[in-house]
């Protein structure tokens, strides 16, 4: 059996064999395409053209050394690989953001503001009798959920099958789940979704509405979700800050953690945020434990600070002299940019423009072993190595790296 880091899930359950190439027997569409993708790069490049990859790291400590103001973006690795760029930021002086910072800063700023009180998926397994889900069908990002821990019949305790009821869910809602239990579906837009949140808290602090229904759904409809909520013997309300992409979208967030709060007063509910993956969590849990900040922190002299404005890529980028980009979960490439560019990462990164350096690594669960934190951030899982490559870790590559620049 192995992990699967494709999603935050983490499955443990993969049945993988390796033979001439690995295949998987059990898991979803995601675990799959992981598990089953080809080995196209495995030669480093500079400027586009073939060298060795003593050459390519001397090359990228080349130009570190001459940077003074350098970004590490990207940053798609698990708890080994990014110790050890944390390592080499601090002797660069670079600036760490991961690239679905986005999503994650929006939930900071809330939990920063006001708080939260969230579940894990143990809990969801073992006590969720109601799921409220908002903007998110969640199966498109975690296809196993139901499955493992909605549907499943192992939990701890006897209860019945959670209610699911979807807002806002988009069109790729399955409506009709095992033994013809029915979801509900509350059809909305996601930008409008900031006024339906608002219109729900209100009436949770017993507010009257002067309206027949809010942003298209009615006032009868949100009555009904809070009094399924507060039916409930543990409700969860799930929502998916990558989803929540429009202006202060951190307000929305904090809303929905203001009504799981209030609605604690008389019932027991909790959140869960869902991350957007590619290490998210275990890059920036192990950026908290060595610098005491999550990614948008920048090391300056040797000592670690943050702002989760001016750090962002999309700032800096518009100061840095120089990209360091890592991805080994995928082949997502780097912005372009006219600045000196080193990449390292996933052996089947395309680019449009070549940059200055390219150093294919191995992927962690696939090529060399790793740790990696679920999205709950309860639980630690080892990623094993289940096919031979010859491709270096990520870790091995930027200690070498840190090494020439001593």
């Amino acid at each position: 059996m192995a992990t699967c880091p494709a999603c935050g899930l983490l499955c443990d359950d993969i049945a993988v064999s390796a033979e001439l190439q690995v295949s998987t027997k059990n898991g979803c569409a995601k675990s799959i395409a992981f598990f089953e993708q080809p080995l196209i790069t495995t030669t480093p490049s500079l400027a586009g053209k073939p060298t060795d990859l003593k050459s390519a790291i001397k090359a990228a400590a080349g130009i570190l050394h001459k940077s003074n103001q350098v970004l590490f973006a990207g940053l798609g690795t698990e708890v080994t690989g990014m110790r050890t760029l944390l390592g080499l930021a601090a002797k660069t002086g670079a600036t760490l953001d991961h690239m679905h910072s986005d999503a994650t800063i929006r939930n900071t700023l809330a939990m920063q503001n006001s708080g939260w009180q969230t579940t894990t998926l143990t809990e969801v397994k073992n006590r969720a009798d109601v799921i409220l889900a908002i903007g998110t069908d969640i199966a498109t990002s975690y296809p196993r959920f139901f499955e493992k821990f909605v549907w499943n019949k192992d939990s701890l305790f006897n209860k019945p099958s959670p209610e699911v009821v979807y807002l806002g869910a988009g069109d790729n809602v399955e409506s009709i789940y095992p033994n013809g239990k029915q979801a509900s579906i509350i059809d909305a837009e996601t930008a409008d979704l900031p006024e339906i949140i608002n219109a729900l808290n209100a009436l949770a602090n017993d507010k009257k509405l002067h309206a027949t229904n809010v942003a298209g759904v009615s006032v009868a409809t949100l009555n009904n979700i809070l009094e399924k909520i507060k039916g409930a013997q543990y409700a969860v309300v799930i929502w998916s800050a990558s989803s929540l992409k429009f202006a202060h979208a951190e307000l929305t967030v904090q809303s929905i953690t203001r009504l799981i709060a209030k609605l604690n007063e008389t019932s027991r509910v909790a959140g869960l945020p869902l991350t957007a993956g590619d290490g998210d969590t275990s890059v920036n849990h192990t950026s908290t434990w060595l610098s005491g900040f999550a990614t948008r922190n920048r090391f300056s002299n040797g000592k670690p600070e943050y702002d989760n404005y001016q750090f962002s890529s999309k700032e800096q980028l518009k100061n840095c002299d120089t990209l360091l980009w890592v991805n080994t979960f995928s082949a997502y490439k780097p912005p372009q940019t006219d600045m000196p560019t080193i990449v390292i990462g996933h052996p089947n990164m395309q680019f449009d423009v070549a940059p200055d350096v390219f150093i294919p690594v191995g992927i962690p669960g696939l090529d060399h072993t790793g740790t990696m934190f679920r999205m709950d951030s309860s639980v630690v899982l080892p990623l094993k190595k289940v096919r031979h490559s010859d491709l270096p870790s990520l870790s091995e590559v930027i200690r070498q790296i840190e090494a020439l620049l001593a």
